[in-house]
């Protein structure tokens, strides 16, 4: 695959702000309150280095199945930051309740149970399977972790949880960024790749900018020295509702499209 400049541009980006958001993460003594993410963050700064390296000198094959490795890893730390994030939320003593942790067990089976569903049900026009596999799989995972993440984030508001003001930075920031790349991924999913692939690398450059703005909100935001609050803010479970009702609406829209 060639790359154009503006390819170049985002991928030396991305790296930039991976590792300045670990540097943050390390010299703001954050690590020790978020390990899982700040592995997320290490990893992807091999992954960018690995790809690139692959991209420029080794073969297609190599670049796949590298990619869909990593891709895997990132799934798993991300479903992994889910649990970190909801250990801060809903520990309280130590020990989170039975009915919480029932709960968000229930949701995290829903969630992958619908994910499954839908991304089985896509039918994306492509040319080879690796395509419909590139496809789904982003797909897929763009849906489990919006799902995972409206849920938690859901029922903290019902049960009015106190967030720490990094812990909901991190959140907000993930999810937000897991919503868009739903909506993203479902007009991907709906172009396909069989006969242009403009839509599908405009959208790719699309999400990548949008990931960009999330890291640089997160270096801003995890930088700063801010007491923690007892409660959430009332804005910010306002902010947390929409995202939620807006995750809804997502997903009403994929089933429709997908009855059609």
């Amino acid at each position: 695959m060639h790359l154009t400049g503006l390819d170049l541009f985002l991928w030396a980006a991305t790296f930039v702000g991976h590792v300045s958001l670990l540097f943050v993460l390390w010299f703001r003594n954050r690590i020790r309150s978020f390990p899982i993410f700040t592995a997320l963050i290490g990893m992807n700064i091999v992954r960018t280095t690995v790809l690139f390296i692959i991209q420029s000198y080794g073969t297609k094959a190599q670049y796949f199945y590298t990619f869909w490795s990593f891709a895997i890893l990132d799934v798993g730390l991300q479903l992994g930051v889910v649990c970190e994030i909801a250990s801060h939320v809903f520990q309280t003593a130590r020990e989170w309740t039975d009915s919480i942790r029932r709960q968000l067990i229930w949701w995290a089976i829903g969630s992958i149970a619908i994910a499954t569903g839908l991304t089985w049900a896509a039918a994306p026009e492509t040319r080879m399977w690796k395509q419909t596999v590139l496809i789904k799989g982003s797909f897929i995972s763009a849906a489990l972790m919006s799902e995972l993440f409206v849920g938690m984030i859901a029922l903290s508001v019902q049960a009015r949880f106190p967030w720490s003001t990094y812990t909901a930075r991190i959140s907000e920031g993930l999810g937000a960024y897991s919503m868009a790349t739903l909506a993203l991924e479902m007009v991907r999913t709906y172009f396909g790749l069989k006969s242009d692939s403009h839509v599908y690398a405009s959208l790719s450059h699309l999400r990548i900018t949008l990931y960009l703005i999330c890291l640089s909100y997160w270096i801003i935001t995890l930088w700063r020295d801010v007491a923690v609050s007892s409660e959430m803010p009332d804005l910010m479970r306002k902010q947390l509702r929409e995202l939620r009702d807006s995750s809804a609406q997502h997903i009403r829209l994929l089933e429709s499209w997908r009855r059609r």
